[in-house]
């Protein structure tokens, strides 16, 4: 009997391949278009081949490593790797969600370690060649560590937990598993910034003087009850400059890079923090966290539709359906689904880009927004001319042209 899902799963990992050095290679090309008028003040001659050769490097470095993930998950797959690691997991203890968090933890790990040497490769020569890294190899070691140990404990948590609603609701666990996903979804856009960003950077108020005289003016002028301005130590690891909006309620905060700081000016900056600020006023947090809680809601009911297969099973090589093995075999099938939700994903956050520029333009000035859009871009090497294709697949934010478009337009 011919076992389709065998062939499913399969085409599923080369086709994904195949679609995503076919969406790099669109891009890469669009990189020789000629650079918009608007943005020829970006860089100078000198920096934008530098853009173009650090674009480049990722491009090559991206096949490399895509390749290398293909061919240690088809020989996993066509070897029977999984099958392998299925009954060594069964054969550690008689208890089955030690043996879940054995499966998957061995897996992850593994992959981890196999892939460290191109996580090395990135930082501390890539990175480096280009003037970004501030890595440290001992801050390197310690992020590594730090990582394991929270995937350990709070990942391996929630598995736990799923399993064992599995174990006592059977296919109906995707319901609880949803509360407990939902539920932690919540808490951590909530207290994320307070609990795992100080296991990895430095936050600290900023201090007083101008710069906090002026956001906090402008927060003020806007409406914003501002009380958390925080400074994140990003030079620790990157020269990239950055800044986010984080929490809900009452602990909303605003945080800053230092080497954002350190790059614009405050009127620069202030027009970065009306953005942050306007995605707050337009709910867009608020709307991000719920359709990503509806999104797992729509996972897990789609998992556990295809809990127990035995076809399933077979095609991963393991004759005895179980709740791991399932897990595994739909998230590859899942991969087609997820595109496709992410590809709306990205939708939903450009177009909220969109109106958090607007939101800045109107209620602060356009002009200092652009400026401090465009130090960014030339700061981080960013692509001038991306593919309009891979736009559309991979960007969360719109191309920088089409922001100082808009902005432009409104008046």
């Amino acid at each position: 009997m011919t076992n389709y899902y065998f062939y499913i799963i399969l085409g599923i990992l080369i086709g994904g391949f195949i679609l995503e050095r076919w969406l790099s290679w669109l891009n890469m090309k669009n990189t020789k278009a000629p650079v918009p008028e608007e943005l020829k003040d970006v860089y100078e001659p000198e920096r934008y081949e530098k853009s173009q050769e650090y674009k480049r490097a990722n491009s090559k470095f991206s096949i490399i490593t895509s390749t290398y993930s293909l061919i240690l998950i088809l020989i996993m797959f066509l070897l029977g790797g999984f099958a392998f690691l299925n009954d060594f997991s069964f054969s550690l203890t008689g208890t089955y969600i030690i043996t879940v968090l054995a499966f998957f933890g061995i897996l992850s790990f593994g992959s981890d370690i196999l892939s460290l040497p191109f996580d090395v490769y990135d930082t501390f020569v890539i990175e480096e060649k280009f003037g970004f890294n501030k890595t440290t190899g001992k801050t390197f070691v310690l992020d590594k560590i730090k990582g394991w140990l929270l995937g350990a404990i709070i990942g391996g948590g929630i598995l736990a937990i799923v399993v064992w609603f599995y174990q006592l609701t059977g296919q109906n666990f995707w319901i609880w598993a949803w509360v407990l996903v939902a539920a932690f979804t919540l808490f951590m856009t909530m207290f994320y910034s307070n609990l795992i960003v100080p296991l990895f950077n430095k936050q600290t108020p900023l201090d007083e003087g101008e710069l906090r005289t002026a956001i906090e003016d402008f927060s003020k002028k806007a409406g914003f009850k501002l009380n958390n301005i925080y400074v994140i130590d990003g030079s620790k690891r990157s020269t990239k400059a950055n800044a986010y909006f984080t929490g809900l309620g009452a602990k909303k905060r605003i945080v800053l890079y230092d080497t954002l700081i350190n790059d614009l000016s405050i009127q620069e900056i202030v027009a970065v923090l009306a953005h942050e600020i306007g995605h707050y006023k337009k709910k867009h947090s608020l709307y991000g966290t719920a359709l990503s809680i509806a999104q797992i809601g729509f996972t897990l009911f789609l998992f556990s539709l295809f809990m127990n297969n035995p076809q399933l099973s077979l095609a991963m090589g393991v004759e005895q359906p179980n709740f791991h093995i399932s897990m595994l075999a739909f998230g590859i099938l899942y991969t087609p689904i997820s595109m496709v939700t992410g590809y709306l994903m990205n939708i939903f956050s450009r177009r909220n880009e969109f109106q958090a520029d607007r939101f800045a333009a109107e209620n602060y000035e356009a002009q200092h927004l652009i400026s401090a859009l465009k130090k960014l871009t030339a700061k981080n090497l960013s692509n001038l001319t991306p593919h309009p294709v891979y736009v559309k697949v991979y960007y969360s934010h719109p191309p920088l042209l089409q922001r100082i478009r808009a902005m432009k337009s409104i008046f």
